[in-house]
């Protein structure tokens, strides 16, 4: 369980196609409240520009989180999701 008490938690690394990083990271800052929502995000250096942590009360709205509504955002050019898991 996550701290906020859903269910599920991902993170989802996002690149950006040059000159879109400032225009993506406002929308994503946008995604919060539904039913799967960002709890965080960090810009960072290296093949990503940001890594976004998720959650939601399952795998498949986490999955509808980062295909209609991260991957839709114009300039995101490409994602990664890393489910968290419990060891």
């Amino acid at each position: 369980m996550t701290k906020t008490g859903k269910g599920m938690r991902a993170y989802v690394l996002i690149e950006t196609a040059a000159g879109k990083t400032k225009s993506v990271k406002k929308e994503l800052t946008q995604i919060k409240g539904g039913v799967s929502s960002v709890v965080n995000l960090d810009a960072v250096t290296g093949p990503f520009d940001f890594i976004a942590v998720v959650e939601g009360p399952t795998l498949d709205a986490v999955g509808r989180l980062v295909t209609d509504e991260i991957g839709a955002i114009d300039g995101v050019t490409r994602t990664t999701t890393c489910l968290a898991v419990a060891l």
